[in-house]
């Protein structure tokens, strides 16, 4: 739940679980020295307090990356992937071709908007995060990443259908 329909408090359970001090490890094993899990989700007092949980763009996406590279769940990646797919509410899929496997995780606070992922375009997939942030319209930043991940796939689609020089040949109808 927590990762197919974003749900706070599921996020709340698996901290209780696994432990803050463990995620914390994990993301230090990783590399991952800017990113924070500071607060519970939704503790209000706690964000007030200035305790926000935070990253930066190139942490999520080198997080995905070793995702995607098998190097942090190992044979589970596929299962997480098929997971992080389930159909929501994001922006990094809107206006991408139906049918093209995105497996991506958006984020949202008054304020702020992000969206991260896995673009599995054949021939070369890809990985994308976009953090918005001083929104005065949540819409705005809402936009901005849709039109950020329709920018990055034309150029990954047109790297995909490119010769190692750059020539696109295009299928015609006999000419």
């Amino acid at each position: 739940m927590m990762i197919a329909v974003s749900d706070n408090a599921a996020t709340n359970v698996l901290i209780d679980r696994v432990g803050m001090d463990n995620v914390k490890a994990l993301m230090d094993a990783q590399g991952l020295h800017d990113t924070k899990l500071r607060r519970k989700m939704m503790d209000l007092k706690a964000a007030g307090e200035g305790r926000e949980n935070v990253s930066t763009p190139r942490e999520m996406m080198t997080l995905l990356e070793k995702l995607y590279r098998g190097k942090v769940l190992g044979p589970l990646k596929d299962d997480f992937f098929t997971m992080l797919a389930t159909h929501k509410e994001s922006w990094i899929p809107k206006g991408l071709p139906e049918g093209l496997k995105i497996a991506d995780k958006p984020g949202e606070l008054e304020g702020v908007r992000a969206d991260s992922g896995v673009i599995f375009l054949d021939n070369r997939p890809y990985v994308l995060c976009v953090m918005t942030t001083y929104l005065g319209k949540e819409r705005d930043g809402e936009q901005a990443i849709s039109r950020l991940s329709g920018a990055a796939f034309r150029l990954f689609d047109h790297l995909a259908r490119s010769s190692d020089y750059g020539r696109v040949v295009s299928v015609s109808n006999g000419h």
